[in-house]
């Protein structure tokens, strides 16, 4: 592990040399980020430097505080809906569309991720009673957010996890139609009436633009925290999103291409791991921290952190558990390829049967300092 804390910008976007690129035949040779060692491992983009400066800024600040990383409440992550037993049976019932229309919003939301390259972080030093030198904090604009945006959009002429995921279906389901993608989304951004829309928009609304959480710190540095605790809950839910995928496109009986799709999931899961590493660290820097706010009031860094972690808990979560959202909006498509056909009922029955009965949460969990991340 490297003692190096300070880092460029060209230093944290920097790739391996690579023996090979990563590119798929059956998807017409598109090119996408990554590449091969010498041994045929696949590495992630961009973790020449970034990983190893992830890993000497989270044992700079466990050696100079001793506090555990932030981390999510395990309870709060329902399974995936729908599970993979209900994929696959609507898949042998010839259901494909419901499930195309799923994998290719993930890729759509995945490349809304380039947004973060836009955050700004000038003088974010002035915010802290306490030196940021050498942190994760510090480096958030200098190379940690414009690699994240490139790992989910793609850069240049490589793909990222967007069009990695377009990849993953069209490899499982053979290049399907599926319309505007981007399309389909902010259609449901727009509609709050209906499942969609309060799904995207509890989302969204997890990452701040709502009410002041911590109105005793800068209004634009709570938005920075609110979209990073945020943006760190959609990447933990990501580890449920990753299984259920690898194990419905590997399933031969239903799936074309299936090693390739479920290899293709496999990596995009080993890139996120470097986006929960820095947001887990820099979170945990702040926490230990005390906020300087207007006229100089300064506000415990646990008590900052604290609220906006919860607050993004809530507004994703909601209280008692609730996850309904995505799953209607799930079922009202099934509902609607099957509207006229006599099987109707019996297949929503079977379907209903499969599921995983969510978690029950009472009420909302504070914030825990334990090792309750995913393995990526």
């Amino acid at each position: 592990m490297t003692d190096q804390v300070s880092f460029t910008a060209d230093e944290l976007l920097a790739s391996h040399v690579y023996e090979e690129p990563l590119v798929v035949p059956l998807l017409g040779d598109e090119l996408f980020h990554g590449g091969f060692d010498a041994s045929g491992e696949y590495v992630s983009p961009r973790t020449l430097n970034r990983w190893p400066a992830i890993k000497a800024w989270r044992a700079k600040h466990e050696a100079e505080t001793g506090m555990p990383l932030i981390a999510c409440p395990p309870d709060f992550f329902a399974d995936f809906y729908p599970n993979v037993q209900q994929a696959q049976y609507l898949l042998s019932e010839g259901l494909r569309d419901p499930l195309v229309q799923l994998i290719t919003h993930i890729g759509t939301i995945e490349g809304f991720g380039a947004i973060i390259r836009h955050v700004q972080t000038d003088d974010l030093q002035r915010h802290f009673a306490d030196s940021i030198e050498g942190t994760a904090t510090a480096h958030l604009g200098l190379g940690l957010y414009e690699a994240h945006a490139r790992d989910e959009a793609g850069y240049e002429v490589e793909g990222g996890h967007q069009q990695m995921w377009y990849g993953v279906r069209d490899l499982a389901f053979e290049n399907p139609e599926v319309g505007d993608p981007l399309a389909l989304v902010m259609k449901a951004f727009g509609s709050g009436n209906d499942s969609a829309g309060q799904a995207m928009q509890s989302m969204a609304k997890s990452m701040g633009g709502g009410d002041r959480v911590v109105p005793t710190i800068d209004e634009h540095m709570e938005t920075v925290i609110l979209r990073m605790t945020g943006l760190l809950l959609i990447e933990l839910l990501a580890a449920n999103t990753f299984k259920w995928a690898e194990e419905v496109v590997s399933d031969d009986r239903y799936c074309a291409n299936s090693a390739e799709a479920a290899r293709l999931v496999d990596y995009i899961r080993r890139d996120e791991a470097p986006h929960v590493g820095y947001l887990e660290v820099t979170l945990t820097e702040m926490r230990a921290r005390t906020f300087v706010g207007e006229g100089g009031v300064r506000t415990p860094g646990t008590k900052v952190i604290d609220d906006c972690w919860n607050y993004s808990l809530l507004q994703m979560f909601g209280m008692g558990g609730k996850r309904s959202a995505n799953r209607d909006m799930f079922v009202g498509r099934v509902e609607e390829l099957l509207e006229g056909k006599p099987r109707r009922v019996d297949i929503l029955a079977n379907f209903h049967d499969l599921a995983t009965p969510d978690p029950v949460i009472e009420e909302a969990a504070p914030s825990r300092m334990a090792a309750a991340a995913p393995s990526y």
